[in-house]
């Protein structure tokens, strides 16, 4: 293909934003058709985009329109899987908004159907295009850390106040949301921490407060302790209801330890790496001698979601590798989901994932939701094998 069509299904405020920055910035491709069940959106659409742009009401009639070769999902979360399965059917190409879903076991149907098919899929994890992660992951790959001991994440910056909640029915609900702050706002620094280091948990032991900040049914403050097959092991501690909040990111391995924090990355490099030291050192108390590096880092956050779109199209058009595979958008659900287990069993959760028991154990926590709206808790019921 010359130009890759893009058709947007869900056209709130991500899909809106991906709309623009298709007609304007991603060379290669251009927004062939948009899709929202709600009048108001395609109201806006009819409004603010080209009159070349088709409008669909409904996802049968986008799917069936052939109007386009790739599809970009940016529904509600439970939408994603069932959505994206429904395009790798009709013949489409997907590019799905974080978070991959809700639960991974309607997440690896949706990857099965991209392999069985054969299609082009990513996911929206802009934060990869994040020089400072990208550089952090290049040092761990490299050897330059050595063997990581230790990772530390303080994501406490996500403040969000009741107003923000009370702005819609469906938010901070099981029903709705499908969860909290894990679900919502950590999805790409779950993402990141598997990403970077190369490493998932084997084990988890979560704590999450139910509502402990705001009137909301799911969780709203985390602190949560992995385990990983080399002995390393790892904390991770994310809030909505603190402020000022913290982003820090601390990664201890044989060879020192590294620090991303306001948008720098601080390298503490050891000049023998510890378990040398400790083999030779015979003074009683000492320690490796230490630098303290500022490594530089180009670019200012980099090109974020337009970096993924441009990717994308990239991939499409002359075999580009995908940044972002889609594949990969089960490995940070993957941990959200083991921590809401570990949380509501009150117990460890080993991976590889029991997925039908979070399965069942989310299903409760829908019925129990204070947002019924049948169209959500239908679209997890019939995803097909969940039932």
């Amino acid at each position: 293909m010359e130009k890759v069509r893009f058709g947007i299904i869900g056209i709130g405020n991500m899909g809106s934003a991906h709309a623009h920055s298709l007609i304007k910035d991603i060379r290669g491709a251009e927004l062939a058709a948009v899709c929202d069940t709600n009048p108001d959106r395609l109201h806006w659409a009819q409004n603010n985009l080209p009159e070349s742009v088709q409008l669909f009401e409904t996802p049968e009639a986008f799917f069936a329109s052939r109007a386009m070769d790739t599809v970009l999902i940016a529904t509600p979360h439970y939408d994603h899987p069932g959505l994206a399965i429904q395009a790798f059917e009709n013949g489409y190409h997907v590019l799905v908004e974080k978070p991959a879903g809700v639960f991974t076991k309607a997440v690896r149907e949706m990857n099965d159907a991209a392999a069985k098919l054969g299609k082009q899929f990513g996911i929206m994890y802009n934060q990869r295009t994040n020089p400072l992660y990208i550089k952090l992951r290049d040092l761990i790959e490299s050897g330059e850390l050595g063997t990581v001991r230790r990772t530390n994440w303080i994501i406490t910056n996500w403040y969000r106040s009741q107003s923000y909640y009370n702005s819609g029915g469906w938010r901070a609900t099981w029903a709705g949301e499908g969860g909290g702050v894990l679900l919502n706002q950590d999805p790409h620094q779950l993402d990141l921490w598997q990403w970077t280091t190369g490493m998932m948990p084997k084990r988890v032991r979560a704590f999450c407060q139910f509502g402990k900040y705001r009137s909301i049914e799911v969780e709203d403050d985390v602190t949560a302790y992995v385990e990983y097959e080399n002995g390393a092991t790892g904390v991770f501690v994310t809030t909505v209801g603190e402020s000022p909040g913290t982003n820090r990111f601390e990664i201890s391995g044989d060879n020192g330890k590294i620090v991303i924090e306001d948008g720098k990355m601080t390298f503490w490099r050891l000049r023998v790496p510890e378990p040398q030291f400790n083999r030779e050192f015979t003074g009683g108390f000492g320690q490796p001698e230490c630098w303290k590096c500022e490594i530089p880092v180009p670019g200012d956050g980099g090109p974020q979601h337009k970096g993924i779109l441009q990717n994308f199209t990239n991939a499409l058009l002359n075999g580009e590798k995908l940044i972002a595979p889609g594949e990969e958008g089960i490995h940070g659900l993957t941990i959200s989901n083991a921590m809401h287990l570990s949380a509501w069993t009150d117990d460890w959760v080993n991976l590889p994932l029991d997925e039908d028991l979070f399965y069942e154990k989310l299903q409760e926590k829908i019925r129990s939701s204070t947002f019924q709206k049948e169209q959500s808790v239908g679209v997890v019921l019939n995803v097909k094998g969940t039932h």
